[in-house]
């Protein structure tokens, strides 16, 4: 089966590797997205998915739009592929491009459709709290998201799942699912969405980073880790990476730390109506400063200081001199 692949994140590789590891598919060539200027010294550099390519001496286009490409339209229609394989790539596809391959474009979706339709599935699933996720696979139309369904894979979401975890997870489970459905396509019916139930997950945008004290523990746990590792505080007159946090409340507490357990009628005793959102209400010996937010406290377990590395909420106690009584921004 003659495939071309369309892909750029790293959630897209194993699908890829799969494709390339199994004798019955042959990638024929591979699309992604243009070179971009990434990491500290912002030096242009290609995709993941475009490393694997190049590793494996497969061809490569990058078009800048490819809707508005007729060369990199023309080329892939040369190669007389079975199936066009879509997994994050990052652009719509047009109705002309759909056409091309002999059997259609398959994509797999980090959701369990037609809820999260859009770019930032696995992140928007996570900030919203959801319990359950998974994987579709799909026929691909001109919407966004909106083919009909092959099959699909389901997983609970822990609590303290952040969105790098629950992405490499989805990324295996991806991979292995779109292999049981190319071998499977013959016996699928694809099963139209039902549209009225869909959810949508746009891009992340940087202001969504900023945390917000005034929301819940549970809502700013849940942004911590499905942004992660990008939400931002500030501490003193620096900006404070928010990368791994505890909601302490009841109802969470079977998730919790036996010592974490311990925190919480201490937490109950404590006089707040004076304190705002923002304040470290508490120290908690061994695991770092509880926070208090718009509804609940929260720990900091993870955090990150500018040019330094990651560290426990207690070194930051300990780096920063953090008392009782101090707001962060």
């Amino acid at each position: 089966m003659r495939i071309v692949f369309f892909g750029t994140p790293q959630f897209a590789i194993p699908t890829l590797e799969q494709l390339l590891a199994d004798s019955q598919f042959q990638v024929v060539g591979v699309v992604t997205q243009p070179d971009k200027n990434r990491g500290r010294g912002n030096q242009l550099s290609p995709s993941p998915i475009k490393q694997v390519a190049v590793a494996h001496q497969l061809p490569i286009w990058q078009p800048t739009r490819i809707k508005k490409d007729p060369d990199t339209i023309a080329a892939l229609r040369d190669l007389g592929a079975d199936i066009f394989v879509v997994v994050a790539y990052g652009q719509i596809l047009s109705q002309e491009i759909l056409d091309l391959p002999k059997l259609g474009c398959i994509n797999v979706h980090g959701s369990l459709l037609p809820a999260y339709r859009g770019a930032a599935p696995i992140q928007r699933c996570l900030t919203d709290g959801v319990t359950r996720t998974g994987i579709t696979t799909m026929l691909m139309d001109a919407g966004m998201d909106t083919g009909a369904m092959l099959l699909k894979y389901e997983t609970p979401v822990d609590l303290f799942a952040n969105a790098d975890r629950l992405a490499a997870k989805l990324a295996v489970e991806g991979a292995r699912l779109l292999v049981e459905t190319m071998y499977s396509l013959d016996r699928i019916t694809p099963m139209p969405q039902e549209h009225s139930a869909a959810t949508f997950a746009p891009p992340i945008q940087k202001s969504e980073y900023t945390i917000e004290w005034t929301r819940s523990n549970i809502s700013i746990h849940n942004r911590v880790r499905g942004f992660y590792p990008n939400c931002v505080a500030t501490c003193g007159a620096q900006p404070l990476k928010i990368m791994a946090t505890v909601p302490l409340a009841a109802e969470f507490q079977a998730d919790l730390t036996p010592a974490m357990q311990k925190l919480l009628p201490e937490i109950e005793s404590l006089d707040l109506s004076n304190s705002v959102p923002g304040t470290v209400v508490k120290i908690a010996k061994g695991l770092g400063p509880i926070i208090q937010t718009g509804s609940g406290c929260l720990l900091l377990c993870e955090v990150q200081l500018p040019g330094k590395r990651p560290q426990s909420g207690m070194d930051l106690v300990n780096g920063m001199r953090l008392a009782v009584g101090e707001v962060l921004g």
